[in-house]
């Protein structure tokens, strides 16, 4: 590896205190050559802070007029970094929060995740996990992160330990699509991962210490209106995706209804149910598939391959249905009815997770 560490660290930072000049100087005697620091419209008396670090050899702050989050200050940085480092040399960044819970040491561990023993650059992002198990961590952080972790899970099929940490080291090929990323403030983070996943991006969780301060008083973080964005965005796809599923549910009855008892009701009641239902499931399936495609995972694969998964998907997951069904209600006391609501639901959960990642899964490009 080079003399001059190539990583760049990325602090975004809002209302600094004595912790800020902390940290920057510990990553600076730890081995780090450069800093970006972002002033995220910070009050007149805290400006003294980013004037005197400054004046540091190898670290750069880059100013917002104003607030603007800290997902926007993230995506300043990188967009500096990819115009004013050179990309062949600097293999990736870094980036902390200013309020001196990630320790130096710890932001250099992560940093160096991007690297092999022989000091080949790998392509991935590596997240500085905190242990949510110990003492010190405020009630509302441990139990905000593990349901954070456990819906993460059950929507997007990675198990991510600390989804809320700030500390995170990023290869440069990620760095370079985390720009365009949408978010403007915290939940910008998490849209970072479930897109880190989605590209199928390696990772790596880091342990680090587990540092607060005065039960995290001091954080920028608004527990209503940014956990409400932050699961917006987890949640927003699969909203989505119910609502299709929804519509499509209804269009279904209805259309059952209008031809049963209107269009065929001179046949034979075998009959007309029979052709409704064929109808109605055919109008209601193409809809639902035109709505997952469009509007739910917004697929670029060609029309024709995503219709024949997807039909593909609905004949398996009727079988699977009919089999489990019958398999339980045989073996338990259970009413058929409740095990066929059970299954259908563990189905649906399936059927998202098999639509998001093999039928409308995105064109790699």
């Amino acid at each position: 590896m080079p003399e001059k560490f190539p990583v760049v660290a990325i602090i975004p930072s809002l209302n600094p205190d004595d912790k800020l000049p902390l940290v920057v100087k510990g990553l600076f005697e730890c081995g780090f050559s450069d800093v970006i620091l972002v002033d995220d419209g910070s009050r007149d008396d805290c400006k003294i802070i980013f004037d005197q670090l400054e004046k540091l050899d190898g670290c750069k702050v880059l100013r917002h007029e104003c607030n603007k989050g800290k997902g926007r200050a993230l995506k300043t940085a990188f967009s500096y970094y990819c115009d004013n480092y050179d990309l062949s040399y600097y293999c990736g960044v870094v980036t902390a929060d200013a309020d001196g819970q990630h320790l130096p040491k710890d932001i250099l561990k992560t940093a160096q995740s991007l690297f092999t023993k022989d000091g080949a650059v790998k392509n991935l992002v590596a997240l500085g996990t905190r242990d949510f198990n110990e003492e010190q961590v405020p009630f509302k952080s441990r139990n905000g992160n593990k349901i954070t972790t456990f819906v993460f899970k059950l929507l997007y099929g990675k198990h991510i330990n600390d989804t809320q940490t700030g500390l995170r080291a990023i290869s440069n090929d990620f760095v370079q699509k985390c720009i365009t990323i949408e978010g403007e403030r915290f939940e910008y983070e998490i849209n970072m991962l479930i897109q880190m996943v989605r590209s199928k991006v390696a990772f790596e969780e880091v342990i680090i210490e587990t540092v607060y301060f005065d039960s995290n008083r001091e954080t920028h973080f608004h527990p209503v209106r940014d956990s409400f964005k932050i699961y917006k965005v987890m949640l927003g796809t699969f909203f989505k995706f119910a609502s299709s599923g929804l519509i499509s549910v209804l269009l279904d009855q209805g259309l059952f209804n209008i031809l049963q008892k209107l269009v065929f009701s001179v046949f034979s009641a075998s009959f007309s149910i029979f052709i409704s239902t064929a109808i109605a499931r055919i109008i209601s399936s193409l809809v639902n598939y035109s709505l997952n495609r469009k509007v739910v995972f917004k697929s670029d694969e060609a029309g024709h391959k995503s219709l024949v998964k997807y039909y593909i998907l609905c004949a398996l997951q009727l079988l699977t249905s009919a089999f489990l069904v019958t398999v339980l209600h045989t073996v338990t006391t259970l009413d058929a009815a409740i095990w066929k609501i059970l299954v259908d639901t563990v189905l649906f959960f399936v059927s998202y997770h098999i639509q998001r990642n093999w039928v409308f899964k995105k064109v790699k490009k």
